[in-house]
């Protein structure tokens, strides 16, 4: 320490750079542009500012700690960017959750995080409810985001427009640092446990930084934000971003591609995000080319390689938009690499080269780097990285072997340093930008007393580009049809992980030690799925 401890606060004090600083210093640069659009609702980044301070208080008020835990169920509205960053001002930690999980689900999520506050919309009061019937942990505090502010809440749910109408405008005072919690994001990991990787104010920073200065944003952008921000995709290489820089977002609570074209066109959009299906879903829409399109300059894609015949076709439909594709890991906040406009066709299905924090290596098992062209476990050194996983030592410590972060997933680097992905170690299905364990799938299949072997993986699909696909083995005797295995997990598991298609086969390939060849499975399958888009 250069100075005493008093003038050490002091010098701390102004160099403060938490998340709760960008919206303040874009509330000061410009304080009456539009912030937010949300239906009828518009907040200039002054009054976003106002609102986050008041939220901020109101915890307080609430007797929320610094490090205590919000949970927040909701789809996209201004109400979620509020409590993110009154949140982070009040030095609490903001859990988003996923809305499409079901209360079981969703449960041990919150065992793990054990939150004080849940904050819920109106239509997912009762998932949260069952949610923490369901859990071994007991919420203190329950906030229905309604409609209207007229709207009676749920009984014992605290409307979220009072705690903000009861508070105050003033900013609190700094509570946090730079390194400190302020976020847990699930990944969707392939064990039973969940895992919530842990951010900071310099992390999320730190990527919001990489992804403007490699994904070409600027403060002039106007962002449409479809795809929930529960995922950090969304969040944090968007939302993010565009409150530092003073951007104009649109925020719609669900991707549906007439309303997207219609909003792009009404606020003339230039800058929007979403996987592949998402994009090939607004190319099939009969409303595309009536669309005015011609403000969009900048699209962005990940959670999956963009299909060439996709590429080609938004080249020529939309020949003024420049692609990115970004890749990475939530524990990464999430960005690791981009693959910019110049070398989406010449290097499609490439996941770019590491962004401008980011050092990535391919290693062997040993952590060894491994020789330009052979395959090894893709790793990251960077200030992104979460601070590890929350209350979980053990996990942190086996992803952060070495000093690097091993993130499971395989991959290639070219002669010229971009990585192309080769497989996931971890057997992650992405279905429609939504991660799928395949353990998870396959401890619901066991469930089933037909079930004697199973193995769940990807297979193509023309919306989805993946979907989830079972094989399995049934016990001598026994009985089953798709439909009702498919039934039966449909039971246990959201929507988007129950299997599309369910093979019933006499046995699976493996290996001489008994491991499930599930690479073989995904070849012998793929011929059995569509692939045209």
């Amino acid at each position: 320490m250069l100075f005493d401890e008093a003038l050490q606060a002091t010098i701390s004090s102004a160099r403060a750079d938490t998340l709760g600083e960008h919206l303040r210093r874009s509330a000061a640069r410009r304080p009456h542009k539009t912030a937010l659009i949300d239906g009828d609702t518009t907040l200039t980044f002054a009054e976003l500012d106002r609102l986050a301070n008041r939220f901020a208080n109101a915890l307080a008020e609430c007797g929320v700690q610094p490090g205590e835990r919000i949970a927040l169920l909701s789809r996209n509205c201004w109400q979620f960017a509020v409590t993110a960053y009154g949140a982070a001002r009040a030095g609490a930690i903001l859990v988003p959750l996923n809305f499409v999980l079901t209360a079981g689900e969703i449960g041990p999520l919150l065992d793990v995080a054990q939150p004080k506050i849940l904050i819920a919309q109106t239509e997912l009061v009762e998932t949260g409810e069952a949610a923490v019937s369901k859990s071994g942990w007991a919420v203190a505090t329950l906030v229905e985001i309604t409609a209207e502010a007229a709207v009676a809440p749920a009984p014992g749910w605290i409307p979220f427009d009072e705690i903000l109408a009861t508070s105050r405008d003033e900013a609190p005072a700094p509570v946090v640092g730079a390194d400190d919690p302020i976020r847990i994001m699930f990944t969707s990991g392939t064990e039973s446990r969940p895992k919530g990787a842990v951010h900071s104010s310099r992390s999320l920073g730190s990527e919001y930084l990489s992804s403007v200065v490699e994904g070409g944003m600027d403060g002039d952008d106007i962002d449409l934000h479809a795809l929930p921000l529960y995922h950090c995709a969304q969040l944090d290489c968007f939302l993010g971003p565009d409150i530092m820089l003073g951007v104009t977002s649109i925020l719609l609570p669900a991707p549906d591609p007439a309303t997207i074209l219609r909003k792009i066109a009404e606020h003339r959009v230039t800058k929007f995000f979403a996987p592949p299906t998402v994009w090939i879903s607004l190319l099939r829409s009969p409303e595309f080319d009536d669309a005015d399109l011609s403000s969009l300059k900048k699209g962005y894609y990940g959670a999956a390689a963009m299909p060439v015949e996709v590429l080609l076709e938004l080249q020529r439909r939309l020949p003024n938009l420049q692609l990115w594709n970004f890749y990475g890991q939530t524990e990464l906040a999430p960005v690791a690499t981009i693959l910019p406009p110049h070398e989406q066709l010449s290097h499609a299905g490439s996941a770019g080269r590491p962004v401008l924090h980011v050092e990535t290596r391919v290693v062997d098992e040993h952590g060894e780097p491994v020789p330009v062209g052979e395959v090894g476990e893709i790793v990251h050194r960077s200030p992104q990285l979460a601070l590890g996983y929350w209350n979980a030592p053990e996990q942190t410590a086996e992803a952060f072997r070495g000093g690097w972060f091993h993130s499971g997933d395989l991959g290639v680097f070219d002669e010229d340093g971009r990585l192309r992905i080769v497989d996931r170690s971890k057997d992650m299905i992405n279905t429609g930008g939504e991660n799928v364990a395949s353990r998870e799938v396959e401890e619901a299949l066991y469930e089933h007393a037909a079930i004697a072997e199973c193995a769940v993986f990807a297979t193509p699909h023309p919306k989805w580009v993946e979907t989830v696909t079972a094989a399995v083995v049934l016990t001598a005797g026994a009985t089953a049809t798709e439909e009702e295995l498919r039934a039966h997990t449909r039971e246990r598991l959201a929507a988007f992980k129950v299997p599309t298609v369910v093979h019933v086969v006499a046995t699976l390939p493996k290996n001489p030690s008994g491991k499930i060849l599930k690479r073989e499975l995904r070849e012998r399958f793929a011929e059995d799925s569509p692939v045209s888009f």
